[in-house]
């Protein structure tokens, strides 16, 4: 089971690690560009804007399932529960970059809210699965 576990985990990460490339690259191909700065006057009708978004998401949301993750795997979770709710958020993260990458709305909820939803769900899971085992 911690193969699947790790494997999901990876997909995580190198998720994020590409979100990173592309916004990074998006965003220097811009004239002008400024490191570090985004030009505020951009929305969701620019990739630029929707890749820093994309990116900026993924900071925001991967590190504390991370976090739940590893915590599960120190306390010795190890259930079928646990590996699909960790691929369940590896495909809602891919599939929420690529909807951002790929709809310019403004639109709430978008078509990758969806997504999202289902990446809360499965860090809720894998925090009510290490609830069950520090009590048990």
């Amino acid at each position: 089971m911690s193969h699947l576990v790790y494997g999901g985990l990876w997909v995580i990460l190198t998720t994020v690690m590409v979100q990173w490339i592309i916004a990074s690259g998006a965003k220097a191909k811009q004239a002008g560009a400024v490191p570090g700065k985004i030009d505020e006057t951009l929305s969701h009708n620019s990739f630029v804007f929707r890749a820093h978004r994309t990116f900026h998401n993924s900071l925001e949301n991967v590190p504390f399932f991370i976090a739940a993750a590893f915590l599960a795997i120190f306390v010795g979770v190890d259930s079928q529960w646990f590996a699909i709710s960790v691929w369940a958020f590896a495909f809602a993260r891919i599939v929420h970059m690529l909807l951002y990458y790929g709809i310019a709305t403004e639109r709430n909820p978008s078509p990758r809210s969806y997504f999202f939803i289902i990446g809360v769900i499965a860090n809720i899971v894998v925090l009510v699965q290490i609830a069950i085992d520090l009590v048990a």
